[in-house]
């Protein structure tokens, strides 16, 4: 029986263990992994989350997606894995990780997690996209995964799933392919957002990264200021802050919540 600990930020849920010891066999640990992400057959989730030893930072994490697919960073799972880390006693409330995006600084403020993300690429505006003989606009940006964004009138109404995935494996963006965020601006300044994420092979209710890249997208269009705020499809609205000069933006954080669900016991049945 493996002890684990099901976590969510902003609704983008985890299984996270702590794997120092050396617990989680590293022989078919994509496939143990898709097995475990499977809602309704097991405990089901967007990613699971292993924390490991590290002579670097506080401690190294391996980050999978929900298909068993190893990637270099995700905004949410960061903070959820600082904050577990902080609550065992691995690291204190201003703590670094090692990631495969190289090492991560966040600070622990209750049940909130400010993130420092990764230095991001330089943004792509406004070039042209064909899908389905369809031309969109979109916007795109690099920030330890990558990130397409779409801007719509109405977000509720996006077609998110079926523009999402045929955007994901477009040979535009092959052959890694990419993340796709559906955006609204609304006239106070903040915006809503959607999130088709690669990996998990669908909308998820929130996705950290994806709303840091729309914040500097929407920032290097000129659309948006530090900090900006974005809805996500779970409820929360996360927090965006960034430094800027010229086209470069540095200092970039994610801040919003990482609660702890529940701690259990995964049964060999479950895999």
């Amino acid at each position: 029986m493996l002890t684990f600990y099901k976590m969510s930020g902003s609704g983008n849920d985890f299984i996270l263990v702590d794997n120092r010891t050396g617990v989680v066999d590293e022989k078919g640990l994509g496939e143990f992994v898709a097995s475990i992400c499977r809602r309704k057959l097991s405990v089901g989730a967007d990613g699971v989350i292993l924390i490991e030893s590290s002579d670097r930072a506080d401690f190294k994490w391996r980050f999978f997606n929900a298909d068993g697919g190893e990637a270099e960073m995700c905004g949410n799972g960061g903070r959820c894995a600082a904050r577990l880390a902080y609550l065992k006693g691995i690291a204190g409330a201003h703590l670094k990780f090692e990631t495969m995006a190289g090492i991560i600084r966040a600070e622990v403020s209750g049940g909130r997690v400010r993130l420092e993300m990764p230095e991001p690429t330089k943004p792509e505006l406004d070039y042209s996209v064909e899908v389905d003989g369809e031309t969109l606009t979109a916007s795109s940006i690099t920030v330890g995964v990558p990130h397409a964004v779409i801007w719509v009138t109405d977000v509720e109404a996006a077609a998110v799933f079926q523009v999402g995935r045929q955007m994901r494996y477009h040979r535009r963006y092959a052959p890694a392919g990419t993340n796709v965020n559906f955006v609204q601006r609304f006239d106070d300044g903040s915006f809503a957002i959607r999130t088709y994420e690669r990996g998990v092979e669908d909308e998820t209710l929130a996705c950290g990264t994806g709303s840091v890249a729309t914040a500097l997208i929407a920032a290097a269009k000129g659309m948006a200021t530090s900090p900006t705020l974005l809805h996500t499809r779970g409820g929360e609205t996360l927090r965006i802050h960034f430094e800027r000069s010229g086209e470069h933006f540095e200092h970039v954080y994610l801040d919003g919540e990482a609660r702890v669900i529940y701690e259990g016991r995964l049964w060999k049945e479950a895999v």
